[in-house]
């Protein structure tokens, strides 16, 4: 009989499959606050929610390019980070900081 319990990483990743609104707002906190590292990891939890493979293909990406570039050493380029972001139905956004700053010439 398995253990009555899943990983706090398997409960991350269902919770993604189940709202889509909260792997956006977690994406959204890592870009704000997290490393490079910790981007890596939360898209590939996201892209593990909705299927590495199904990612990979919508995205046009061979699946191991995929699984590489979202490695903890991952730097995706530009198009392939929108890629990866549109196949999870989301887009990248620029929105303006608390406090904004004016810069004089």
């Amino acid at each position: 009989m398995g253990a009555p319990y899943i990983s706090h990483e398997e409960a991350t990743i269902e919770s993604f499959k189940n709202d889509h609104k909260y792997a956006v707002e977690y994406l959204n906190a890592v870009l704000e606050d997290g490393t490079q590292e910790e981007l890596m990891l939360a898209l590939r939890r996201i892209a593990s929610a909705y299927g590495m493979k199904n990612i990979a293909e919508t995205a046009h990406l061979n699946p191991k390019t995929l699984y590489r570039t979202l490695s903890p050493t991952g730097n995706p380029e530009l198009r392939n980070f929108k890629a990866i972001l549109g196949a999870m139905g989301m887009r990248l956004a620029v929105i303006p900081a608390q406090q904004h700053h004016v810069v004089q010439g």
